[in-house]
């Protein structure tokens, strides 16, 4: 057995800056992926926490749409709220079938990459991505919305706390998701017993006689002037408001490479868990919203006797913990703020799925490479960083205002949802061909799962046409836009890796031996980086040496050849003119002229570069080097190398000053002989 590694890999300037170790943690061994993995009990505060908060705006979205025929409607609410719940019990039985057959992470991508084509899958991975952005958006909106019912003196900082909250999302997922989910946890549990607490205690109220009455009970309400037809509408758009309690259930499938063994059967726990609390608490806070007469309005003026002017409407959970322990009692500000906690932990559940869809669209080649690598806390950090700005975008566009949002959410994920379940349905009718009429096991597994899937199917397109129809015009052609558009940046994507890959792929054409070998060492001025780089070029024994400087002003020039001649530098020096101040165009016109001259070499260009230890001395120091080697590379058959001098500065980041000469380590101090003799001249 081979010796245990004890000693720490990180070369020089990889050690973590101390505000990033401050912020994020120390860095996590790839060893120590294994113990980031979550238990059931971990995951569902981590995957459910989108899908349970949504029960604290979906009964008030489903409330206000019926209010505005008047109070009258809110009779339809139980019927509209049980075809909410019905659905939401079809798509978890199918998202259950899901896990089971594509476990890898991909979820509703995956499958209808797989089943329907390269097209499909990228519009459900598209629809995803749009709403994992809204789902952190409508989250922090929420939940924000929920402090200022509250705390009713916040309102103008809305927009600040709504991105506030966001950063300090993006820090906590930054740290891992073990870290991650233990935070979240316990908000998550709080706010699942103290809505369970109101429940119960509102429903015994209400069998005891002493049902609680919310404020808003003894508003009325001015009701528009219905048609049959919009009459029709309303109910369906009540119905589609009602569907966002279902946004969230897909991130488990996503997320099943995060769950500790047995990967399957603990994500389909946590699923069965995280529906039947969602679907509890829907149903209870819905039959109590109406016990409790809650009366919540998209436009707060249109209640009567409410001054919309001088007053912040409270939101549903607001008044419904209100009317149940009393306002401005313990348990109500426990409910509020349990609430506003889960509300915006639930943008948690996105800065999961987003990355991890991130990372399997990268390695598929739909999205860049760096989705794909995991940060010093083994979570996918570029993808997260992605996920928070976008977000904050949205808020800022929107002002964090939670009715305008909503209007945008859900049709996403109803899109992912439908051409899942299709791409289910295809799945296993596929697996009963290939299935032996011997393997009856398996052949029922496999008709139970076709017959779930299609009822998911039906269901899931129904409600899509329903959401597309009563949304469209209230905002939500927006996502159909959003959506084509990066479905094809993400085609793009993949055709760009394709051809790439076919540029760069080996073949036996390939030739070895390069002929003619020559060293550029770039001057500006004579010092010790410059010394270094020729140091540099020498000890790599290339064909021919030359130092060559680009005259800007003559005066330059002539202090350079000056100064070489003083300190008898072992290489020639070639003088370039440049009467225009370009540093590459010269350059490079000096490599083709001397290949005219000397035939084709290969030739290798040095050139010294600063590294600084304090960010602001990157503004000090022009970034000509870098800016040349730019142009240089794409200069046929030139190969750069940037010599690095660590000024004083960067022990910050090193631990140490700067190196010495090359020449110094191997000559114990002693400047190289070269045995050459120092000149001028002028080799174009």
């Amino acid at each position: 057995m081979s010796p245990a590694v004890t000693d720490d890999s990180r070369g020089p300037g990889e050690e973590t800056p101390i505000a990033k170790r401050i912020l994020i943690g120390e860095p996590l061994t790839s060893e120590e992926l294994e113990g980031q993995l979550l238990p059931k009990k971990m995951a569902l505060p981590i995957f459910a926490s989108d899908a349970l908060s949504s029960v604290a705006y979906a009964p008030q979205e489903l409330l206000m749409i019926l209010l505005i025929g008047g109070t009258a409607f809110l009779a339809l609410s139980p019927w509209v709220a049980a075809a909410v719940v019905a659905l939401l019990i079809v798509v978890v039985l199918s998202y259950r079938q899901l896990i089971k057959a594509y476990p890898s992470g991909g979820g509703d991508y995956e499958v209808a990459r797989t089943n329907l084509g390269e097209k499909a899958g990228v519009v459900v991975a598209a629809a995803l991505l749009v709403d994992y952005i809204l789902t952190v958006a409508v989250s922090v909106a929420s939940g924000v919305d929920n402090i200022i019912s509250a705390l009713p003196n916040l309102d103008p900082w809305r927009v600040e706390l709504a991105v506030g909250f966001v950063v300090l999302i993006i820090l906590v997922n930054l740290r891992g998701v073990r870290e991650a989910s233990t935070a979240f946890a316990i908000p998550t549990y709080l706010f699942i017993g103290s809505v369970m607490l109101m429940i119960g205690t509102g429903l015994v109220r209400w069998m005891l006689g002493d049902a609680p009455i919310a404020e808003s009970a003894q508003f009325a309400v001015q009701a528009e002037d219905l048609s049959q037809a919009a009459l029709i509408l309303l109910i369906l758009r009540a119905f589609s408001s009602g569907c966002s309690a279902l946004t969230g259930v897909e991130a488990v499938s996503n997320g099943v490479p995060a769950f500790r063994q047995p990967k399957i059967r603990n994500a389909q726990t946590t699923l069965v868990l995280m529906g039947s609390i969602a679907i509890t608490m829907f149903a209870g806070l819905t039959v109590l919203a109406l016990v409790a007469g809650v009366h919540y309005s998209e436009d707060p003026c249109r209640l009567v006797g409410f001054n919309c002017e001088a007053l912040v409407q409270p939101s549903l959970m607001a008044q419904v913990a209100a009317a149940t322990f009393g306002n401005g009692s313990i348990l109500f500000f426990v409910v509020q703020a349990a609430t506003a906690a889960v509300l915006l932990l639930a943008a948690n559940t996105a800065f999961n799925g987003f990355p991890l869809l991130g990372s399997v669209l990268a390695r598929d080649g739909y999205a860049p490479k760096a989705l794909n690598t995991r940060g010093d806390r083994l979570v996918y950090s570029n993808g997260m960083i992605i996920l928070g700005l976008a977000a904050v975008l949205v808020l800022v566009i929107f002002q964090a205002k939670l009715t305008t949002l909503i209007q945008l959410y859900i049709i996403g994920v109803f899109v992912s949802f439908s051409l899942g379940q299709l791409g289910m349905v295809k799945h296993w009718r596929r697996e009963l061909r290939l299935l032996s009429p011997k393997a009856a096991k398996a052949r029922r597994e496999a008709i139970s799962g076709l017959f779930i899937n299609a009822l998911g199917a039906t269901f899931t397109i129904v409600v899509l046409v329903i959401v597309t129809i009563t949304k469209f015009t209230h905002g939500a052609y927006l996502v159909f836009i959003a959506i084509p558009l990066l479905s094809f940046l993400m085609i793009g994507v993949h055709r760009y890796y394709r051809d790439v890959s076919h540029e760069i792929a080996m073949d036996d054409d390939v030739h070895y031996g390069s002929t003619g070998d020559v060293a550029l060492v770039l001057v500006g001025t004579l010092q010790k980086p410059t010394a270094k780089a020729i140091d540099y070029a020498l000890s790599g024994r290339h064909d021919k040496t030359l130092a060559v400087h680009v005259a800007v002003t003559a005066e330059e020039a002539r202090d350079v050849q000056e100064d070489w001649k003083l300190h008898n530098m072992p290489v020639p020096l070639v003088v370039i003119e440049s009467p225009y101040r370009h540093y590459a165009p010269p350059i490079a016109q000096f490599i083709t002229k001397y290949r005219e001259k000397h035939g084709s070499a290969v030739v290798t260009v040095y050139m010294p570069q600063y590294i600084v230890g304090h960010w602001w001395e990157t503004f000090l120091h022009n970034r000509r080097a870098r800016r040349i080697a730019q142009q240089l590379m794409l200069v046929h058959g030139v190969q750069i190398t940037l010599v690095p001098w660590l000024l004083d500065s960067s022990e910050l980041i090193y631990g140490r000053r700067s190196r010495p000469l090359l020449g110094d380590d191997r000559r114990d101090g002693r400047l190289p002989s070269y045995g050459l003799v120092a000149h001028t001249e002028d080799e174009s």
